[in-house]
């Protein structure tokens, strides 16, 4: 017994198969991440080394070469990258594509701990991280108002950080301009000179004083008490009362203390970034999402708390969404979601029109919910989200899966209008095409399934287009198979009463013998017909290498990141005076609708600012003969600089290359 047979045999089996690949398939659906793109790991680690104070040359010579040094022994490296700037390095190792990039990170840590008695005692812990373009906050929301920095600092780690850390799918939250707070002692060399006390005097004072050490425990027989030394000082004036007992490691016989020869404040860390919205000084929390979580549902949750939170701030603080990337993905997979349906209608209609019977179009038309919405179902199983790629794959599928059902149907249909009853023709029909059905997905297969092996970072994203283009395939066949042959023995009428029926038979007459004819001809003239076919053929190859290529066509999202550098030297106070004049030119501008700025966003001399405008309709167009805006930012090089740096555009696989960001190491 076939599959058809037994579906024919037992429709009620038939049908509650097709109710729950529908309900199934709805509920992962509901259930799927949305993201534009799908989840991918780039093969690429990043090690970011800090040693405070340390030059360009000390971060490249003592720890960039020494930790490259020890990763080119990890197989499987492409390229070994650092940049060195004061005070961090950030070393970047690129593997071959394939390598499996947990290991990889695992790797690399092993190396990075065999070297860290051979850096130097004073650095940080090396920070590794991998790369992935979702780990990138997806909403940035800040926090203004009317009051010292210092205590928009303290309000945003102590109460807002929380807040949205536990919104549901919220990975991590990157604080864009937040500086630790600290206390610094303003020393007067005046009265230090008079007391003959040294800078590293008050220094010992702090390290010795201003500590809680273990006490251990006091055993009375009976109880056991802990004791704990209350050392460390709770408030600036308690701090400044300690008393300096030492002067060059000797002992001092009158008493001096820290408010005597300095001045003491709560204030912040040294300030080398900040963050501006709208001219003025914020904190930005840069909301990440977890992996494989709904963008657009964390987004729509962030901004229900900034909402929430706003009624209950203080009125000189404003919390404001500073930048979302999350509106043009809910935009475009709500577009892709009325392609799908419109899809559907235009199928469904075009069925109409060339089957000429409301049955047999409303039976095609079943074949097309039950494989896309059973194909969601398979999606949410392996991890996939709602992207791009696999809205794309299941808008193609659609005019895909109806091929099947369509073949099925007809030959039905067939054994239908010879006088058969409709079981008998539905049972004749399915099992004589059983196996053109299965030939034409194998074949249909043949095509989309090496697209799952594809190498390289372009393969690692059409991997979902691949499998979601299978799965649908696939349970079009199942659905062709079982679900079209019930439905053809219960209510498919093969008459074709209507007007616009039997017109589209006579036009379909009237077009078999137009086709035999031209075929006739072209069979006359064979080798012309064949030399007109390899003409197209390399015409059409030779017009393939001249087409542009790109990783992913121009989007219009409606806002853009620009990246600001002033020369290299230049201070924080510098910069930061530089990018509030084009901040000021940013808000004068009627297209702008909004922006975030953070200076020192790439390193002291850098900034980074997210422009958001108004959609793409409601922009205020150019004056006629105004400039039209650059798409891009670029530095003029002279040619003879250029042609210098040409030379180092490309590395043989497990090289490594350095990068020194000093004047004297940058002059070329």
């Amino acid at each position: 017994m076939t599959l058809s047979d037994f579906s024919i045999k037992n429709p009620v089996f038939a049908w509650m198969l097709m109710l729950g690949l529908i309900v199934f398939g709805g509920i992962g659906f509901r259930n799927m991440g949305i993201s534009q793109m799908p989840d991918v790991d780039s093969p690429v680690v990043n090690v970011n080394v800090s040693l405070e104070g340390a030059a360009p040359e000390v971060m490249e010579t003592q720890v960039a070469d020494l930790i490259e040094g020890a990763l080119m022994g990890i197989q499987g490296i492409k390229e070994v990258s650092s940049k060195s700037s004061r005070g961090s390095s950030r070393i970047t190792i690129e593997f071959e594509i394939g390598r499996d990039i947990d290991v990889a990170m695992q790797e690399v840590q092993a190396k990075i701990s065999q070297v860290q008695r051979e850096l130097p005692k004073d650095i940080d812990p090396p920070t590794i991280t991998k790369t992935n373009p979702e780990d990138q906050p997806i909403i940035r929301v800040a926090l203004t108002g009317d009051r010292p920095l210092k205590d928009l600092m303290a309000f945003t780690n102590d109460f807002l950080k929380d807040k949205f850390t536990t919104i549901a799918g919220v990975g991590d939250i990157d604080m864009g301009g937040f500086v630790d707070p600290a206390l610094r002692i303003w020393l007067n060399i005046d009265e230090l000179n008079a007391k003959q006390l040294t800078v590293n005097d008050v220094i010992s004072t702090v390290q010795n004083q201003h500590a809680e050490t273990p006490a251990g425990y006091i055993d009375t027989g009976k109880k056991e008490l802990n004791v704990r030394v209350m050392g460390e000082a709770s408030t600036p004036e308690d701090f400044s009362r300690l008393i300096i007992t030492g002067r060059g490691g000797s002992a001092i016989w009158k008493t001096y203390r820290i408010k005597d020869v300095a001045q003491v404040e709560d204030g912040l860390n040294d300030i080398r970034r900040v963050s501006h919205v709208g001219g003025k000084l914020s904190v930005g929390l840069g909301i990440i999402k977890q992996r494989g979580s709904n963008a657009v549902g964390v987004a729509k949750a962030v901004r229900a708390k900034v909402a929430e939170l706003q009624a209950s701030l203080p009125k000189d603080m404003q919390l404001t969404i500073a930048n979302d990337s999350t509106r043009f993905i809910e935009e475009s997979t709500s577009e892709l979601n009325f392609t799908l349906v419109l899809s559907a209608l235009l199928t469904g209609v075009v069925c109409w029109i060339f089957l000429g019977s409301w049955s047999s179009t409303f039976n095609v038309l079943l074949s097309i919910p039950t494989s896309i919405i059973g194909a969601f179902l398979i999606l949410y199983f392996m991890g996939f989200t709602l992207n791009t790629f696999t809205l794309l794959g299941l808008s193609l599928a659609i005019g895909i899966v109806v091929d099947d059902a369509i073949m099925v149907m007809e030959n039905i249909v067939r054994y239908n209008e010879q006088g058969m009853s409709r079981v008998k023709a539905a049972i004749v029909g399915a099992r004589e095409i059983t196996f053109p059905a299965m030939a034409s997905s194998v074949a249909i297969l043949a095509i989309f399934v090496p697209v799952i092996f594809m190498q390289g970072v372009i393969g690692r994203y059409f991997f979902q287009f691949g499998v979601t283009m299978t799965a649908a395939v696939l349970l079009s066949l199942l659905e062709a198979l079982t679900l079209s042959p019930m439905r053809c023995s219960q209510f498919v009428d093969s008459s074709r009463t209507t007007s616009f029926g039997l017109w589209m038979d006579e036009a379909f007459k009237k077009t078999a013998v137009l086709y035999r004819n031209v075929l006739e001809r072209l069979l006359r003239h064979r080798w012309k017909t064949l030399g007109v076919s390899v003409l197209i053929f390399t015409a059409s190859l030779f017009i393939a290498f001249k087409l542009q290529r790109e990783f992913s066509p121009a989007q219009d999202q409606s806002q853009f990141m620009v990246s600001l550098q002033t020369p290299i030297g230049s201070s924080f106070g510098y910069t930061a005076e530089t990018v509030a004049k084009a901040e000021k030119w940013a808000m004068g501008q009627p297209n702008i609708k909004n922006y975030f700025g953070m200076v020192g966003g790439g390193g002291v001399n850098g900034a980074m600012m997210f422009i958001t405008m108004p959609p793409k309709a409601d922009r205020v167009p150019l004056k006629p003969g105004g400039k039209k805006p650059a798409s891009r930012i670029s530095c003029s090089i002279p040619a003879r600089r250029l042609n210098r740096w040409r030379g180092l555009t490309a590395f043989p696989s497990g090289t490594r290359r350095s990068q020194v960001s000093a004047p004297a190491a940058a002059s070329l």
